[in-house]
C-alpha cells in the first residue's frame, strides 16, 4: 500500500516554501510532503528530515540521494529537533512540519499496529531501542494503571472492564499477538459495542500505541521548544489525527498567542476535501493547524 501524503496542497500553501529557505519535516515518513517542499526550496535551499523509524530513514536517504541542494535525513524522534539543530550547528528554520499519523508502511511492517492482522504485539516506531513493547505493557502493568492508560489515551469508557479481563487472561496465557488482545477486548465489551460503528479493539490499540511511543509527551516537548526551532515569521504546521493530539495543539497555540510568541493562522482546523477523502480515506480524521512565530 503506497503512502499518500495527507493535505499536501494545503501544507504547501500554508508553509509557502521558497527557493533558498530552510525547512524541517519532523515526521518525514514516506517523504511525500518532504519531496514537494524540497522541490520548492530548490538547490539553494536546505532541508532537514527526521524519522523515528530507521528503515524509513534508509529508504528516504536513497530517495533523496540525487537531489541537488542540502538534504539531511536523520534517524531521530521529532521531539529532539532542538538538539539535532544544535548538534548540526543549524540555524532556526523558516518552517516546521509535523504529520502525526503513522505510516501505511508501518501497518504492513508486522509491528502489531492493527488488529486487522495477527502479528506480534510490538507497536514501537523505533525498533532500535530497548523500550517496552505493547506486549510488555499489557502483560506487565497493574490492572489500575492499565485501566487508566486505556481510558486516558483511548478515551474508552469501558476501560475498567477491559483491564480486568486482560489481567484475568494473562494469568492463563501470555498475550503476545494482536489477535490475542483483540479477542480479549471483544469478549470484555460484549456484543453490540458502539452499535457496531467501530471495532471493539480500536480505542485500546490507539491507547497502547500512544503509550508505548510517548506520543503526547513528544508533542508537548516540541511545542515547548518551538521558539528555539522556528525563526520569527516562520510557520509551524501540524496535522493531527485524533482529538487528544488536536486538543494539545489547539491549547498550546492559544497559550502562545496570548503570550505574544506568535499568532494562530488557522482559527479553525483545516480538514480534507470530499475528493481527498474519496482518494485517501485515512485523511478523513486529519486536522491541520498553523502557527506563525512573531
Amino acid at each position: 500500500m503506497p503512502h499518500i501524503s495527507v493535505l499536501l496542497n494545503e501544507v504547501l500553501q500554508l508553509l509557502d516554501p521558497k527557493p533558498g529557505q530552510f525547512f524541517i519535516d519532523g515526521t518525514t515518513d514516506g517523504g511525500g510532503h518532504a519531496a514537494a517542499v524540497i522541490e520548492r526550496i530548490g538547490s539553494t535551499g536546505m532541508f532537514l528530515g527526521l524519522d523515528w523509524d530507521k528503515g524509513m530513514v534508509e529508504r528516504l536517504k536513497d530517495k533523496f540521494k540525487t537531489v541537488k541542494g542540502t538534504v539531511m535525513v536523520e534517524h531521530a524522534n521529532y521531539a529532539d529537533v532542538k538538539d539535532v539543530l544544535q548538534r548540526r550547528k543549524l540555524p532556526k528554520a523558516d518552517g516546521l512540519l509535523l504529520d502525526l499519523g503513522f505510516s501505511s508502511a508501518q501497518l504492513e511492517d508486522e509491528r502489531g499496529m492493527s488488529f486487522q492482522k495477527d502479528e506480534p504485539l510490538d507497536m514501537r516506531y523505533d525498533l532500535t531501542g530497548d523500550t517496552p513493547t505493547a506486549a510488555n505493557v499489557v502483560n506487565g502493568l497493574p490492572e489500575q494503571e492499565l485501566a487508566d492508560m486505556i481510558y486516558q489515551y483511548g478515551e474508552e469508557r469501558m476501560s475498567r472492564r477491559i483491564a480486568k479481563r486482560i489481567v484475568e487472561e494473562r494469568k492463563r496465557k501470555k498475550i503476545i499477538t494482536t489477535k490475542d488482545l483483540a479477542d480479549i477486548v471483544a469478549a470484555a465489551v460484549g456484543k453490540g459495542y458502539e452499535k457496531g460503528r467501530i471495532h471493539p479493539a480500536t480505542r485500546v490499540f490507539q491507547a497502547l500505541r500512544i503509550y508505548v511511543n510517548h506520543e503526547l509527551e513528544n508533542l508537548e516537548k516540541i511545542l515547548a521548544d518551538c521558539a528555539d526551532i522556528v525563526k520569527p515569521g516562520g510557520r509551524i504546521v501540524i496535522i493531527s489525527f485524533h482529538s487528544l493530539e488536536d486538543r494539545i495543539v489547539k491549547t498550546r497555540f492559544r497559550e502562545k498567542e496570548k503570550e505574544k510568541i506568535g499568532r494562530i493562522v488557522t482559527k479553525k482546523p483545516i480538514t480534507a476535501t470530499e475528493e481527498e477523502i474519496r482518494q485517501n480515506p485515512r485523511s478523513r480524521s486529519a486536522k491541520l493547524r498553523v502557527f506563525e512565530m512573531a
